[in-house]
C-alpha cells in the first residue's frame, strides 16, 4: 500500500524600495518583472518554488500453515484354530506438501520524480531602474522527498503427522501361521519464498 502527499507552494514577489516610478508584470507562477523604478532604490524580484512528498509503505504479511494428519492400519487376528494362517496388516502413510510464494513491491509513483516534480522554468526581470539602484533577481526551487518503509512478516508452520501401523496376531493355534505388520511413513515437504522491494 502506498500513501503520497505532495505539497506544492509557488510565490512569485517583485519589491521595490525607493522611488518607484512603475511596477509591472507581476503575473504567472514562476515570472515577474519590474519597470521603471526611481534611483538609489532596492528591486527585487524572486520566485520561490517549493515542493514537498511523503511516501509512506505499510506492508504487514502473515502465513500460517496448519497440517495435522494421523493414520492407523486396522489389526490381524488369527486364533483358535487348528491350523491357523498368516497374518497381515497394511501400511499406514501420511504425505503432506507445503508452498507459498509471496512478493511485493512498492515503487515510487513516476510523476513525483518526473515532470511534475522537476524544476520549474523560473524568470525574473529588472527593466529602466534609475541611477544607483540595487537590482536583485532570485529565483529558488526547494524539492523535499521522504520515504518511510515499514515491513513486518510473520510466518507460522505447524505441522503434525502421525502413523501407526496395526497389530498382527497369530495365537492359540495347532499349527499357526505367520504374522506380518505394515509400514509406517511421514513425508513432509515445505517451500516458502518471500520477496520484497521497496
Amino acid at each position: 500500500m502506498i500513501k503520497s502527499r505532495i505539497i506544492r507552494a509557488t510565490a512569485v514577489a517583485a519589491t521595490s524600495l525607493g522611488l518607484v516610478a512603475g511596477l509591472t508584470n507581476i503575473a504567472g507562477a514562476s515570472s515577474g518583472s519590474l519597470n521603471t523604478t526611481g534611483p538609489y532604490s532596492t528591486n527585487t524580484v524572486k520566485s520561490i518554488n517549493k515542493a514537498h512528498v511523503d511516501v509512506s509503505n505499510n506492508n504487514h504479511l502473515y502465513l500460517t500453515s496448519n497440517n495435522m494428519q494421523q493414520s492407523a492400519s486396522g489389526s490381524a487376528n488369527v486364533s483358535g484354530n487348528t491350523n491357523g494362517g498368516s497374518a497381515g496388516s497394511g501400511a499406514a502413510a501420511n504425505t503432506s506438501s507445503f508452498g507459498a510464494t509471496v512478493s511485493l513491491t512498492n515503487t515510487m509513483p513516476t510523476d513525483m520524480l518526473g515532470g511534475s516534480m522537476a524544476a520549474p522554468s523560473n524568470s525574473g526581470t529588472i527593466t529602466n531602474s534609475g541611477p544607483n539602484s540595487d537590482n536583485k533577481v532570485v529565483n529558488v526551487n526547494k524539492l523535499s522527498v521522504n520515504v518511510s518503509n515499514d515491513n513486518n512478516i510473520c510466518l507460522t508452520t505447524d505441522n503434525q503427522q502421525s502413523a501407526k501401523s496395526g497389530t498382527a496376531n497369530v495365537s492359540g493355534n495347532t499349527n499357526g501361521g505367520s504374522a506380518t505388520t505394515g509400514n509406517a511413513s511421514n513425508t513432509s515437504t515445505s517451500t516458502v519464498s518471500l520477496t520484497i522491494n521497496n
